[in-house]
């Protein structure tokens, strides 16, 4: 069961991971004797492949304060070699999620296979590799299964009609995705201070089935500040933040509708993907959902600077 807190809007916001395994059962995972048969019988990659991802996925994501690089998992690196390489479409990388039991929304795989992460990522890419990737300006585009994740988390409150906003966007990849979910009449914003790459997500947008959307006025990306959150649209049913804060920004649970959801990496060294609830009177539930680790949530001079 997830551990959970609960505070008025007041409180300080605390909480404990929800996938805090035993150690002992976490050591029994990192034996190398699950794959022991692999070594006295031919095996092809894409079967070993296999073994390691789910690994990875099913047992390393329970481990506390796991070393990992920009919203990837504990073997990243290893992934990133072994089930990569064969994926060259937008649809098979969905089904390799699938496949792993990394996504299992329905509704979430039919948006990620509408939008495709090739449109979103620095030309010469491998675009469906399950990894993060630079985008320049010391950004990153988060790795597929991270926007997976955040979309499953968020799907309740991204229902057609309803608002969202992110934070820190980027690429726009994932402005996209929220506003296919929250058509027609919804809002989808994308907040990104470094201008430059709000040019270029908006670029992005245009050269992706989410067009039309952007025409209308139902999806916008705007130069800003995101620890402020756009106030001109809120409240929001979803937030969603692609950078890691010291502390939650006041402004963004100010802009949270009661009943919606806010999903947010926090920390500095260690950080955790933090689910934020807010109820219909304002109280705050908190738990944190796993470990990650992403590029800090800052002002536009230190991002420049390196932070």
């Amino acid at each position: 069961m997830p551990s959970t807190s609960h505070y008025s809007p007041l409180s300080v916001i605390v909480s404990s991971s929800r996938y805090r395994a035993p150690l002992k059962l976490s050591f029994l995972y990192l034996t190398p004797r699950r794959f022991l048969h692999l070594r006295f019988r031919a095996i092809h990659l894409p079967e070993l492949a296999s073994a390691l991802t789910a690994f990875s996925y099913r047992c390393c994501r329970r481990l506390p304060n796991t070393h990992i690089f920009t919203g990837n998992s504990l073997f990243s690196r290893m992934e990133r070699f072994w089930t990569g390489s064969g994926i060259n479409r937008n649809k098979e990388m969905v089904e390799h999620l699938q496949g792993y039991g990394v996504l299992r929304s329905k509704k979430v795989a039919e948006v990620m296979e509408t939008i495709d992460r090739a449109v979103f990522v620095p030309e010469g890419t491998p675009a469906y590799v399950d990894s993060p990737m630079q985008i320049g300006y010391n950004a990153t585009i988060s790795a597929p299964h991270m926007h997976a994740m955040c979309l499953e988390l968020l799907e309740n409150h991204l229902k057609p009609g309803m608002h969202a906003l992110d934070v820190g966007s980027g690429t726009g990849y994932l402005t996209a995705c929220f506003a296919v979910m929250v058509r027609p009449q919804g809002r989808a914003i994308g907040v990104e201070h470094i201008p430059e790459l709000v040019e270029s997500s908006i670029k992005n947008i245009q050269n992706s089935t989410a067009a039309p959307l952007l025409k209308e006025g139902s999806l916008a990306v705007h130069v800003g500040d995101g620890r402020e959150g756009w106030a001109e649209f809120a409240p929001y049913d979803a937030i969603h933040v692609g950078a890691a804060a010291p502390e939650i920004p006041p402004a963004l649970i100010e802009q949270l509708k009661p009943g919606g959801r806010l999903v947010i990496p926090v920390g500095n060294i260690f950080q955790d993907l933090k689910v934020v609830d807010k109820d219909v009177d304002g109280t705050l539930t908190v738990r944190s959902e796993t470990s990650v680790r992403y590029v800090p949530l800052t002002s536009r001079e230190a991002q420049i600077r390196g932070y």
